[in-house]
């Protein structure tokens, strides 16, 4: 039988969902239940990952060692993990801090593309003896031939795997297929997978990565996490189990985990909307949708022709102020019709 790790980020994918602001308490019940039910690794931070509280992306309602050290203190069997993009977090004033709150996985991220700008951060990682995966986001917008040789730059730099965000919700299942069958057969290390739900695909696409030699899967507790919502974690976990998948969660304990996140961490559960759907369809991510929403309103635009145009322009997380320049243009253009 497979073993399917599952990382579970409804504590730093989930924070997109509220502008950033779990509390230390959020932190401590919710990790509590996850540890409880067997989840392998649980991920928690700031929606951008650590060292990225700030005013463009949002300001977190508390620190990163907070977080950390209150998720550590109740995590006994799970693996603490966090998000790290570099730009944000740098060694010495955020990966160093991380490792001595008690961080296990350090999952060291960048666009698709941009493979290059994760080597210093995961190469120090690897030197202090902590567990570091590669994260590639917004793989949609790579072929296929690009993403392989940006995972291999990460595999080279000492990751221990490879793990492609569908950051933007924007795969069908055959794209995860080529895209996953790809990497399997060129990497010697574990590929892993991040979905997003803006089409309803995240848990098809999930198991489906599953099939083609995707080790490590990605799921939050009813699919707290920005936009539309992550991969549905209890689902994924019944769904995989079903297939014939080991993921080493407790069924129950999950489920009970995910009414305790829908009772104490969320305000409301991610559902599919309009925004989402046209998020996905042009290919935008996700966590732009709360932003998109609020600008689109104080500039009297649809969100939905804001979403294809930001497409147009293939923005990427970190541009949020170009939501503002392409709602400006639309006003000029008429605004809503």
């Amino acid at each position: 039988m497979q073993k399917i790790i599952i990382s579970d980020p409804t504590l730093r994918d989930g924070n997109h969902a509220v502008r950033h602001q779990l509390s230390r308490e959020q932190i401590a019940i919710y990790a509590k239940a996850a540890d409880l039910a067997g989840v392998s690794i649980v991920e928690v931070g700031h929606g951008n990952g650590i060292g990225a509280s700030s005013i463009q992306v949002g300001l977190a309602k508390e620190t990163d060692e907070v977080l950390l050290r209150t998720a550590r203190e109740n995590l006994k069997k799970s693996k603490l993990g966090v998000h790290c993009i570099p730009g944000f977090a740098t060694v010495e004033a955020n990966i160093k801090p991380a490792i001595a709150a008690g961080v296990d996985v350090f999952r060291i991220a960048s666009h698709c593309t941009e493979a290059d700008t994760t080597r210093n951060h995961i190469e120090f990682v690897r030197t202090q003896g902590k567990e570091v995966f590669g994260v590639l986001m917004m793989s949609h917008m790579a072929p296929v031939e690009i993403l392989v040789e940006e995972a291999l730059k990460m595999e080279s730099y000492g990751a221990e795997a490879v793990v492609i965000m569908d950051s933007a919700g924007a795969y069908f299942p055959k794209d995860v297929e080529e895209r996953i069958t790809a990497l399997c057969s060129a990497l010697k290390i574990q590929v892993g997978f991040h979905g997003h739900n803006n089409l309803g695909m995240a848990v098809y696409n999930s198991l489906v990565a599953a099939q083609c030699g995707a080790t490590i899967l990605d799921g939050c507790a009813r699919g707290f996490g920005a936009g539309a919502g992550n991969t549905q974690l209890e689902v994924l976990v019944a769904v995989l189990e079903r297939e014939g998948f080991s993921t080493g969660i407790d069924l129950y304990k999950i489920l009970d985990a995910s009414d305790i996140a829908e009772r104490e961490v969320m305000k409301e559960i991610p559902t599919i909307k309009s925004t989402s759907i046209v998020s996905g369809l042009s290919g935008v991510f996700s966590g732009f949708m709360r932003h998109v929403d609020r600008v689109s309103k104080e500039y009297n635009v649809d969100p939905r022709d804001v979403f294809f145009k930001l497409g147009e322009r293939k923005v990427v997380a970190g541009q949020e102020d170009v939501i503002v320049e392409v709602a400006l243009d639309l006003a000029k253009k008429g605004g809503k019709k």
